[in-house]
């Protein structure tokens, strides 16, 4: 029992660590999303965690306010981000980089792969300069590049996300892909693919060797919070008048500061246990952190809210509502109709979430339409997983329901209402066929205008279940 004893007083987790912790599984309650291989959607999903946390994450309840930057700044044209700059500001005058010391998953991933035995490389000058290189990603990767796309091209353009971030590679990418449900990703994997997993090999080599080097040297949201750092309500404070400028705070911290509580500061609180003259604490506002009375009432709060979210993502399974507008463009969630199907019974867009849907605008007198129903029954009889639906024309020149019975298509059928409420809702028109494809949240993948081939359906089924 002595050594037992021993062992745990050696290796017990620290406070900061158990925090850490603590929070990844905050941030990842939706655990079932790991057993299932899907992301969770749901309303907590517009809210963004204080730290690096993939939004593609299959456990993550919450969205990275990086990535909801990148994304606010490539839809500047034409609505402001409002929101994502605000959360930032928000969390960076409440806590500053204190998020990267304690509230960021990736921040803690970094650290345990700094504890495996082998060469270390220390601060020096070159790892000073080397840390204001994630400025430059912020403004050109997370910044800049968005910022362009969005305003030049109209396409939204998460260029760190896209190009750079291995926590997007480990957790979205590898989250989904480990399980078996998503084995049907496996052939779209291209050279991008294959870069981010170099690039996230590379980082977890670095983090080997030299402490927090993606955090140091990369993370532009880091880069965001350390402009707070002076002016943050929960951070180091240094008590002046106890202070001799030593330099024991630097000298012993693995990150890049010249002195506690400065711009590269985490606020881990190592520095405190080196200063002879007790001049710096962890504080809020003018409030020291340090009381044994302030921890377990955190504590206590925190155990709380862990055991809600577990419970509530978990078990209450809440219902999952989509965040994208209503609309009939590819992204957007399409409208919720019914219609009477020809026979006795009705077609209700919402009873069919959770299965692609094909609708399919036709008319008996137009050529291409009937030709191409043969594929779209094809489709449904080799795929009576999915529901396809053909929406004949409010315009009828000959008895629809006698036509159909000629015909041995494997299709759902209905004609429209005199006000053409479906072909409305799909921005429909006399030009026709029309085809839709629905992903299995109902949300629009394709909406065109003109013929399709069999061969075009099998492609738009894969995209919409992958989707």
């Amino acid at each position: 029992m002595a050594r037992i004893g021993t062992w745990w007083q050696r290796h017990r987790p620290s406070t900061r660590r158990l925090i850490q912790l603590y929070t990844a599984v905050l941030y990842n309650a939706n655990l079932k999303g790991f057993i299932k291989g899907d992301i969770f959607r749901g309303s907590t999903k517009a809210v963004c965690t204080p730290g690096l946390n993939c939004y593609s994450c299959p456990g993550a309840v919450g969205a990275c306010p990086l990535g909801a930057l990148q994304n606010a700044l490539a839809t500047a044209k034409t609505r402001a981000g409002w929101y994502a700059l605000g959360t930032l500001l928000l969390f960076g005058v409440i806590f500053g980089r204190t998020i990267c010391g304690f509230f960021c998953p990736v921040g803690m991933l970094q650290e345990l792969l700094y504890k495996i035995p082998g060469f270390k490389i220390r601060k020096s000058r070159i790892t000073r300069i080397l840390s204001y290189l994630k400025y430059l990603i912020l403004i050109l990767f997370a910044i800049l590049i968005p910022l362009w796309s969005g305003l030049f091209r109209d396409v939204p353009l998460p260029a760190f996300c896209k190009y750079i971030c291995p926590a997007g590679t480990l957790e979205g990418a590898g989250g989904l892909l480990a399980n078996p449900a998503n084995q049907d990703l496996y052939p779209m994997l291209g050279s991008l693919f294959i870069r981010k997993c170099v690039i996230l090999l590379l980082v977890i080599l670095a983090c080997i060797f030299c402490y927090r080097s993606f955090c140091r040297f990369l993370c532009p949201l880091g880069a965001i919070y350390s402009l707070f750092n002076r002016v943050s309500i929960i951070g180091i404070k240094v008590d002046q008048d106890r202070c001799t400028h030593c330099g024991a705070c630097a000298k012993s911290c693995p990150m890049d500061v010249r002195c506690a509580g400065d711009h590269e500061c985490i606020s881990c609180g190592r520095c405190q246990n080196v200063c002879s003259r007790k001049a710096i604490a962890l504080k809020c506002g003018r409030t020291s952190l340090n009381g044994e009375k302030y921890r377990r009432i955190g504590w206590t709060l925190a155990l709380v809210l862990l055991a809600g979210a577990l419970l509530y993502f978990n078990l209450a399974d809440p219902k999952e509502s989509s965040t994208v507008p209503i609309g009939y463009e590819a992204g957007q969630q399409l409208e919720d109709f019914s219609i009477p199907l020809v026979g006795e019974d009705t077609f209700r867009l919402s009873e069919h979430r959770g299965q692609v849907v094909f609708l399919n605008l036709w008319a008996t007198w137009c050529g291409p339409c009937v030709e191409e129903l043969d594929y779209f029954s094809r489709l449904q009889t080799e795929h009576p997983e999915i529901e396809v639906l053909a929406v004949h024309s409010a315009f009828v020149t000959e008895d629809v329901e006698e036509y159909l019975k000629g015909r041995d298509w494997n299709v759902d059928a209905a004609i429209d209402t005199e006000e053409e409420m479906v072909f409305r809702i799909v921005n429909g028109s006399t030009l026709l066929p029309q085809t839709i494809v629905l992903n299995p949240r109902g949300e629009v993948i394709y909406n065109q205008v003109g013929s399709v081939t069999y061969e075009l359906l099998t492609e738009l089924l894969q995209e919409a279940q992958q989707s």
